[in-house]
């Protein structure tokens, strides 16, 4: 009888020995015969018999049947993000090693599988891919032949670069003259801006500028781009980032009435003072009470507000030991200190995590914060006595 027992080969599948196959069984069509799902069923069933007549020991030896009928494969689209290099001259298999090795996929067969199955695969590209862990073989070869995830020329800007500072960079990644990114750079409304953007409800007057509006991220620099293209490249994924956040929206619901242009602001000053991502939030809340409470002054009080004038203007940037009076407080500086309400512009390009703590910021009433350690975590305070006792292990721990 065991000589009859079919466990859904062909008779082409025994004759390819050393040739990757799509799959140990193949599905058939139509015929008396069946085949299909349920002989892959019934020799699973007969082989876990065969096993079991062996004996209990014989049980270790299911996992390596089931994963000859079954491909190793993760569910869904993947989490987080991991970057991939896939080398000049790699074939498919070579890909799906690479991928296994940095956990995208769960298996080599399943990439392999998928790219079989889809004939644009034969179009994946060499070079370096932005992906998810663990993630299905058929997502991945889906993530490989989407454009957007291959970073061949590539310039990351990290979070809190001031507009200036970006346009370095980009220079130096592009060659193109620092100037053409100014220049673009002047009229933002026209490298995507909406108008609306540039709203207050605090009656100051808005000269429109593109700072905080270039997302900080990691960008695939096309070979013939301009200044004008790249800035609105960036400009776009800020777009698309604060959408997905519904950022505008839930601070025109949450945050007592002051406008999306206003909360980006004070997502700018949390992303330049906050030595820790964990304190964001935070300092956007001392911000708020600051401008908003009941502050002396309703100034911001914030020493980045200064040197964001002096990067502006050319000149050094200062720690806030070497800032002299005048710097503090200089009457031609439209981002002094101690000048009611908010800056007129965001001072810096900030990060996701900044802007939820400017649209989202915990509840309290600190008006005052120190970093009390090597991390940059902050001890804040609702009364300048409290911020004294903070100041002091500050001191202490050899911070301040």
């Amino acid at each position: 009888m065991m000589e009859d027992l079919d466990l859904g080969f062909d008779e082409q599948d025994r004759g390819e020995k050393g040739k990757h196959r799509r799959g140990a069984v193949r599905k058939r069509q139509g015929g008396s015969g069946g085949g299909g799902r349920g002989k892959t069923v019934l020799a699973l069933l007969l082989a876990l018999v065969l096993l079991g007549g062996i004996g209990g020991g014989a049980f270790y030896g299911f996992d390596r049947v089931q994963s000859y009928f079954v491909t190793p494969d993760y569910d869904g689209a993947g989490t987080g993000e991991v970057t991939v290099e896939i080398k000049r001259g790699a074939l498919i298999a070579d890909m799906a090693n690479a991928l296994v090795a940095a956990d995208v996929v769960k298996s080599a067969k399943a990439f392999i599988e998928a790219a079989e199955a889809n004939a644009r695969s034969k179009n994946i590209q060499p070079g370096t891919y932005k992906l998810r862990k663990q993630m299905s073989g058929e997502s991945a070869v889906t993530a490989m032949l989407d454009l957007k995830n291959r970073i061949v020329n590539g310039v990351t800007i990290p979070e809190g670069r001031t507009a200036k500072n970006v346009y370095k960079l980009l220079s130096e990644k592009t060659k193109i003259p620092v100037k053409d990114f100014e220049a673009a750079a002047k009229d933002p409304i026209a490298r995507g801006v909406p108008d609306w953007w540039f709203k207050r409800t605090d009656n100051k007057k808005v000269k429109p500028s593109i700072e905080g509006f270039l997302y900080p991220d990691t960008y695939e620099i096309p070979p013939k781009a301009t200044a004008e293209s790249i800035l609105e490249l960036m400009v776009e994924n800020f777009l698309s980032v604060t959408q997905e956040m519904q950022f505008a929206d839930r601070v025109q619901k949450e945050r007592g009435g002051i406008s999306p242009y206003e909360a980006l602001i004070v997502a700018s000053l949390a992303q330049a003072e906050a030595g820790n991502k964990d304190d964001l939030g935070k300092v956007a809340r001392v911000a708020y009470n600051r401008v908003f409470g009941e502050f002396p002054c309703n100034c911001l009080e914030m020493d980045v507000t200064v040197n964001y004038y002096l990067e502006l203007t050319g000149q050094k940037t200062k720690t806030s030991g070497q800032m002299t009076a005048a710097d503090l407080d200089n009457p031609k500086n439209p981002y002094n200190r101690k000048l009611k309400g908010l800056v007129p512009t965001p001072i810096n390009n900030p990060g996701k995590q900044a802007m939820e703590g400017a649209m989202d910021p915990p509840p309290g009433k600190w008006l005052f914060f120190v970093a009390i350690d090597r991390e940059g975590h902050s001890e804040f305070a609702e009364t300048y006595e409290e911020h004294r006792k903070n100041e002091a292990k500050a001191k202490e721990a050899g911070i301040i």
